[in-house]
This record gives structure tokens, sequence and C-alpha cells, in this order.
């Protein structure tokens, strides 16, 4: 076979093509004359008219005449289609179950959420993310002094955690600016300024870029009044903004003694306390103990809607102890914390952290004042609250995270286990479903970190 033989039909391709973007261009030059230029001989319009009518029928043959030339392709074997009706099967029952999975409703904020979030998505099409607003550093914090609207940036963080996108698309939205007066600047928190510019409000725009981005589940700003956190240390001096609390409390070698919200009376979104009504497992965590769990619990009604809730309420401990705000804080001390703003019936069961690290790493946070948060079994049940164990460490360039598939895993089958089981049922299909696709998380990346 001639090679010529061999490139014909892409070379019809590139024909087809090209003749369809002649077709664009007859169209083009004849609607723009005749609405532009508002030419009133009337030979002159019939000829503009004819020519439309050509281009319409000269695009209406590329296309046709593409996808034949496509079609060819594809016959000889030049463009290679795999469909596996098997796994497209697999995938539309799973995509069925996921729609009736469980209700979990996560609160909280910061990159904690977002990274359990990456792996909760596998497992239920039923998540609902409430997320601070109280953020006022970094590019947030610009966006949120210059153009007065809510800090995107933990709402676009769980946002692409919970979206069905591209890499590439993920990595955009991810980009920092590294020069200019956009330095630092996140190209996802432009991205939803300009939502919110052609939006209503704030919650209308998260809902426009959750729809772009095809996200699984719902993420709902806790409030839309202009939050601020306040906090008073143990020294009596008060700091306001949630970036600035932490940085002074160190400075000024003095713990948070009190949280508070600015306004206090802050209005929580009504989708909100809805979700919160219907969950069947509310979840804590992880993430900062004051400026992303506990301001959430101080927006109005948040923390009584939690306490009335007939859902599992489940916190999520920290794994490292954040400079601070919580130095040398065990789980039960942040336990009692959410107690203390939420209320005694605030949490049912706590998932922590039962991994080690190198002593190389304990060496490395402990120049940052940071350590392992200790798991005081005996401490945690006194509060009543009964405890889940796991080994949820993930090491990534040199930093200790959650691993996001394990904990979804862990967070997942304790829901199952411990509210769901009424229904035989659906415990049933749910936990067959489970199995599948812990395996196929697996497959897809390489097996999960233990």
């Amino acid at each position: 076979m001639r090679i010529r033989d061999w490139l014909k039909p892409g070379i019809k391709v590139k024909r087809w093509l090209v003749f369809g973007v002649f077709g664009i261009l007859l169209i083009a030059f004849g609607f723009t004359e005749l609405v532009t230029h508002r030419i009133y001989n009337i030979y002159y319009q019939v000829f503009y008219v004819f020519l439309n009518i050509t281009g319409v029928f000269v695009l209406y043959v590329a296309v046709a005449e593409t996808m034949k030339s496509i079609i060819a392709l594809v016959n000889r074997g030049y463009i290679k289609v795999s469909l596996d009706s098997k796994k497209i099967e697999s995938l539309i029952y799973e995509k069925r179950l996921l729609v009736k999975g469980p209700k979990i409703v996560v609160i909280g904020g910061g990159t904690g959420l977002s990274t359990m979030l990456r792996g909760l998505k596998y497992y239920t099409s039923n998540v609902t993310a409430i997320v601070t607003v109280g953020d006022d550093g970094g590019g947030s914090g610009d966006l949120r002094e210059d153009l007065g609207m809510l800090p995107p940036g933990d709402i676009r963080n769980c946002i692409l955690a919970l979206a069905d996108t591209e890499p590439i698309m993920e990595d955009l939205l991810q980009y920092r600016f590294k020069d200019g007066r956009l330095k630092n600047q996140s190209f996802g928190n432009l991205f939803l300024a300009a939502m919110a510019g052609i939006s209503d409000n704030f919650e209308e725009a998260v809902q426009k870029m959750s729809s772009v981005l095809a996200v699984t589940g719902k993420v709902i700003p806790v409030t839309l009044d202009n939050m601020k956190l306040v906090a008073k240390l143990e020294n009596g001096n008060v700091v306001e903004g949630e970036s600035q609390i932490p940085e002074e409390a160190i400075r000024q070698n003095s713990r948070i003694e009190e949280l508070r919200i600015n306004p206090e009376d802050a209005k929580p979104l009504k989708e909100a306390l809805e979700a919160i009504r219907e969950a069947d497992a509310i979840v804590m965590g992880p993430g900062s103990l004051y400026t992303s769990i506990t301001s959430n619990l101080l927006v109005k009604d948040i923390a009584k809607e939690v306490r009335k809730s007939e859902a599992i309420k489940i916190y999520i401990s920290n794994i490292m102890t954040q400079p601070g705000e919580t130095d040398g804080f065990k789980v039960s001390d942040h336990l009692k914390v959410l107690c203390k703003y939420g209320g005694k019936d605030i949490v049912d069961y706590a998932i922590v952290n039962t991994g080690e690290i190198t002593e190389e790493l304990k060496e490395k946070y402990h120049e940052q004042n940071s350590e392992l948060v200790k798991f005081d079994e005996e401490d945690i049940n006194s509060l009543g609250i009964k405890v889940v164990g796991d080994n949820l460490v993930k090491i990534k360039n040199g930093t200790v995270k959650h691993d996001s598939d394990k904990l979804a895993e862990v967070l997942v089958d304790t829901i199952m286990e411990k509210k769901l089981l009424y229904d035989k049922k659906k415990i049933i299909e749910y936990m067959y479903l489970s199995q599948r696709i812990k395996q196929r998380v697996r497959e897809e990346k390489g097996g999960l970190s233990e």
C-alpha cells in the first residue's frame, strides 16, 4: 500500500474541516453585510441571502463528510476506540447506587476538608460541604477587601475536590500568578469572583461554578454575612481576623481562650440547615479546630440543628497539632473545644489516627512547634464519645496529611455500620458497591497507602 493511500482518510478529514471553515466564513460575511451595512438594494440583498444559504449548505456537507471520514478511520483501525460494555455497565450501576448512598454533611474548611472530600465522592453522590467564610488572608483576603465579596479560597478547594474534571483544568484553577499585581492570586479565586460578578449573590456564584465543573454533591457557604473571627487570648488580648489569630497566639505566647464571630447573629443559609436535618451523618473536620470548624458552629442555629439531628455525628481528628491553635492538644482536648462551643451532644464518634511517622519527620515538625496529636482513648471515652482508630497517615512531599482514600473508607464503613444497619437490603447492596469502589480506587491509584 502506498503512503498516500494509508494517509488518504486523514487527508479527507482535513479537507472537509477546511471546507467547513469556508462555509462559516460565507455565513459570517453574508450576515454581516445584511445586518451591519443595511444594504437596501434588492439585488444585493438577494445576493447576500444566497451567500448565507450557500454557507449553511457548505457547513452541513462539511460536517457530514467529516463524520464519515472519521468513521472510516475507525473502521480501518487508524483510530482505536475501545468500548468495554461490561465496564460501562459497571460504571452505570455504580452511579445509580451512589445516588442512593448515605447523605453526608461535612462541616469545616481549609485543606483538611477538601482532602477528605476527594476520597468521599467515590462512595456517595449525596455530599454537602458547609464551608466557613471567615478567611481573611492571602488571595482570598485580597479579593474580600478589594471586591467586598466573601473569601473564595476554601470554597474553591472544596469545589475542585468534588469536581469531575480533567487534571489540566484543576491545575489551571489552582494556578497562582507569580508576578505582577496578581502575584500569589489563584486563578480559581478569580474565576469564582467573576461568577459572583454575574450572579445575584455569592451562593448563586458557588452553584454556577459547581455546575460548570460537574461537582458531585453540593458546596455551600455557611453564611452570606460578612463574617469575621475574633479571639480572646489567655493573656486578655483580643485578636480579630482568621489569619491573625494563630500568628498572634504564637507571637504573644498565649493560647486561645475564647472564640466568637462578628456579627454574632450571622444567619446560616437555609440550604445548610436543611442538609443537616436530612443527613444520615454529620462530619466535622479535619481542619483547623478553631478557625475552620468551630467558626461554623458559632453561626446561628448551626450547632443547634446538629445537636437535634438524628444523624451520626463524627469528628475527624487532625494528625498533627497546629501552632497557635492546638499546641500540645490531645484528641480529647479537641473534643472538649467542640463540646464547649457546640454542646454536649455535638459528637458521637471520633475517627482517630493510630499511625506513626518517622523520627526524621517528627524532628522536622518539632522545629515548627508541631507534633502528633496524642490518642488518649480513656479520656475520649470519659466524654461519652466512641472511638474509631486506624492508620490514616499519608506522606506527600515531606508533609504529613490524611490519606483521603483510606479516610473515606473508614468514614463510610463507620456510617454504614453504626447508622444504616436497620435497612438490611440497603446495607447489603451498598456494602457490595463499597467493595467494588475500593477495588477500583486501588487499581486507579496504584493501591491505598498503608
